[in-house]
């Protein structure tokens, strides 16, 4: 049984602590946590209140259910631009990157635990984190492709700075899921576990991080940000530009028909 307390969280987003360790679990089970409106405002609040909180020493993000995340909510009505096109530029500016960059820029460690789909926006959020453990039945998956997109949430530059050009372009374009035992050898992520033991693992993992020289921790993540993420910022706002475009694409339109369908896409290239 885990010793983490359940504490006052959100709506869709639990809140647990043991000691100094804080957990935040995306609680949409029934839908793979996928993250609509509600869960993109839940977990900025959870985000930026657990990175200023002294007395929380280390973070763990992880899904409810069988699922980290299965990406954006598709089926959530979607905001328009003046000419029509769903706002994703909006979306992404307002909500998913001062999630993104509050993980990285949080002084704190923060370990991600995938029990299993991290796709799209999913991912981006667990590689935000800097440890992350799966399951053996995870898999991970820039989806973007699959609807006529490309990534976006700072997956563009995450995925890169852990796996290399040749492996982050072969995820972006070819939309494959990778299991956790070749991404852990691709070194896309830290630790593979038995789906049994993954909670604990990565639980007993957040409260030893807790109990550890947190001056240290920030430090070190200053040090990789400087040469890693110096240009995120900037990384982010041309993803979510060349998004707004591709939001406007009759193969977006497109990806979007065949998803809510069932079917393979009939892409056209415009």
């Amino acid at each position: 049984m885990s010793d983490y307390a359940p504490v006052e969280g959100y709506e869709t987003v639990s809140v647990y602590r043991q000691g100094g360790a804080m957990k935040l679990e995306l609680s949409r089970p029934e839908q793979r946590n996928a993250l609509n409106t509600r869960m993109r405002l839940d977990l900025l609040a959870a985000v930026r209140a657990a990175a200023a909180a002294d007395d929380v020493r280390a973070v763990l993000i992880t899904g409810a259910g069988p699922a980290f995340s299965s990406g954006a909510d598709l089926k959530e009505p979607r905001e328009l631009t003046s000419d029509g096109h769903p706002d994703v530029y909006s979306v992404l500016t307002e909500h998913y990157h001062p999630i993104i960059t509050g993980i990285r820029e949080m002084p704190k460690p923060v370990v991600a635990a995938v029990p299993g789909a991290a796709a799209g926006i999913g991912l981006s959020l667990a590689l935000a984190c800097d440890l992350v453990l799966a399951a053996e039945s995870a898999y991970f998956l820039l989806a973007f492709v699959n609807i006529g997109l490309v990534p976006d949430g700072g997956s563009s530059a995450l995925v890169p700075a852990r796996v290399g050009f040749g492996r982050a372009a072969e995820l972006a374009m070819l939309g494959e899921r990778l299991g956790a035992r070749k991404a852990l050898d691709w070194g896309l992520i830290n630790q593979v576990w038995p789906d049994s033991e993954l909670s604990a693992r990565a639980e007993q993992l957040c409260a030893r991080l807790a109990q550890g020289p947190t001056g240290s921790y920030a430090g070190t993540k200053r040090q990789l940000n400087r040469w890693l993420y110096q240009n995120l910022g900037a990384q982010l706002e041309f993803e979510a530009q060349v998004q707004q475009e591709r939001a406007g694409s009759a193969d977006f339109a497109e990806g979007v028909l065949a998803f809510a369908s069932k079917r393979e896409p009939r892409f056209t290239g415009r």
